[in-house]
């Protein structure tokens, strides 16, 4: 399958080990990779703030730059932004777009997907082949559980990692409270939001707190990091392209 990899801007330029284990974890599989140079912002910041015509442009080059009917699929380690390309492009193409933008949307949004029901999904994997001993809780982010649905496929394919001791987050569902602006206009309530979710890591005493979003990763971790609690934050492609060949950085250097 020749799979077409989308970074997102978080992806780009704050997490890139979050794609790059993405294209590693899909290729190791035996899919051919693709990265369209020309991807930019798939447009979720503006529409969220409520600029929903000035997006127009980028979903018209994300249709272009994925609607290539050599690529069978689109994959991207981020719920939100894969919420974004199968939900809020269609209604940006609806109010603001033409036929051909129309057309192109609905041909990539029919075949894009987030990275763990892509894996379950489409190519009915759960064992991955991965390894990881580590103590490890799964934070299921908003977009992929409210918007996608995505359920647990992300705790189906953890459960499956080799020497993984996998425990149960105390109210997962929970929002950490980064929501895009949201932690930036109510910085007081995503500030208590996101330490109960701290409080809850805390009695699982997980070595990493996973998710499928590294914005949320970047708002827990943060978190983390300030109280100095000794979690760590990984993306869940990073675990998932983890073997015993070559470990992540966390696992090395537990060896």
């Amino acid at each position: 399958m020749r799979i077409g990899l989308f970074a997102t801007c978080l992806g780009d330029t704050l997490f890139p080990e979050a794609v790059k284990s993405t294209a590693v974890l899909l290729a190791r599989l035996g899919h051919d990779v693709v990265f369209p140079p020309g991807q930019t912002c798939c447009g979720q910041m503006h529409v969220n703030t409520g600029y929903q015509r000035e997006p127009v442009p980028l979903v018209r080059n994300f249709a272009e730059q994925f609607g290539d009917a050599s690529i069978d699929a689109v994959v991207m380690p981020s719920g939100s932004c894969a919420g974004s390309v199968r939900h809020q492009h269609e209604i940006i193409a609806e109010r603001y777009g033409d036929a051909a933008l129309r057309s192109g949307v609905a041909t990539v949004k029919a075949k894009t997907y987030e990275l763990s029901e892509f894996l379950v999904d489409v190519l009915d994997a759960t064992d991955v082949g991965a390894y990881f001993p580590h103590r490890v809780t799964y934070h299921p982010t908003c977009h992929s559980l409210r918007m996608l649905r995505v359920g647990d496929k992300p705790l189906r394919l953890l459960r499956a990692v080799d020497s993984i001791d996998l425990v149960e987050l105390p109210e997962a569902d929970a929002c950490c409270g980064f929501g895009g602006t949201f932690a930036l206009k109510n910085a007081d309530t995503s500030t208590a939001m996101l330490q109960d979710k701290m409080r809850n890591i805390a009695t699982t005493d997980a070595a990493v707190c996973t998710a499928g979003d590294s914005s949320c990763l970047m708002h827990i971790g943060g978190g983390l990091s300030r109280i100095k609690s000794g979690t760590r934050t990984l993306h869940l492609a990073q675990i998932l392209s983890s073997t015993r060949t070559a470990p992540h950085v966390l696992t090395e250097a537990a060896r």
